[in-house]
């Protein structure tokens, strides 16, 4: 282990823009702790060693207070700051929310809103007290619209673009950033496990998840408050922050209802 490396955590690190997130650091010199609910984390760990760096990979449930204690407890194991921690583990689920299973509602609550928080807090305060050290959290676009058929997700994300940036302002006297990555639908795992392949966004042409993750990795070294990925996107944001909510969860309808999706 290369002590002179700076350490990053990345969170939902197994696939999609968590996986490219970690892979972005390791190239960039950073030694990795990275954390998925699954084993594929142990393979996706192998891949960041061959990029030279020391990978520690821990197999934790984020959505709840003891599997964040669990990676907690195996950071401080290391006995090494933390530079950056790219709080990137999310969930989502699409449906009507009254035919949702409540354990699945909760499940993205506590691994999007309530173990994010917890993390952020514990690496947040060990940063504090050296006045050192960058926080990308991986929000959504999905923030700036109510969620017709993904409501639950919607506003979680929501909640964390809000949360990124009043935790950037708590901040701002000090040499800790906080950056919010602010992504629109990219092609990940994301739509088969939130059940929304059937839906038109699950079947649209989606942005790449090494694209969204070399934009949010670049925003957060240079210490930006927040990134929007991909210029339709941007359109997208500029246009929902004029655009009244009911029409908005309206139009979102039309992208998430099961069976919008071509036939």
């Amino acid at each position: 282990m290369a002590e002179n490396r700076p350490l990053a955590i990345v969170t939902g690190a197994s696939t999609g823009i968590g996986y490219e997130l970690a892979k972005c650091c390791a190239e960039n010199g950073f030694d990795l702790v990275v954390a998925a609910d699954e084993p594929r984390i142990n393979e996706a760990a192998g891949d960041f060693r061959k990029l030279g760096v020391h990978v520690e990979a821990v197999e934790v449930d984020l959505a709840t207070i003891e599997g964040v204690d669990k990676l907690y407890h195996a950071v401080t194991a290391l006995n090494r700051p933390v530079e950056a921690l790219l709080a990137n583990a999310g969930r989502g689920l699409g449906k009507a929310f009254l035919d949702q299973d409540f354990d699945e509602v909760r499940d993205v609550i506590d691994t999007n809103i309530t173990g994010t928080l917890y993390l952020i807090q514990k690496i947040g305060r060990d940063m504090r007290s050296r006045n050192s050290g960058r926080i990308l959290i991986t929000g959504s676009i999905a923030g700036f619209m109510p969620g017709s058929f993904q409501a639950a997700y919607n506003g979680s994300k929501a909640f964390l673009d809000s949360f990124s940036f009043a935790l950037r302002n708590e901040l701002k006297d000090t040499s800790i950033t906080v950056t919010c990555l602010m992504p629109g639908a990219t092609e990940t795992e994301f739509f088969e496990r939130a059940d929304m392949v059937d839906t038109q966004v699950g079947q649209s042409k989606k942005d790449d998840p090494a694209d969204v993750a070399r934009t949010g990795f670049e925003a957060m070294m240079k210490g930006e408050g927040d990134v929007v990925t991909g210029w339709k996107n941007k359109v997208m944001t500029a246009i929902a922050s004029v655009t009244p909510a009911g029409l908005l969860a309206e139009q979102h309808r039309k992208m998430a209802e099961p069976g919008t999706g071509e036939k």
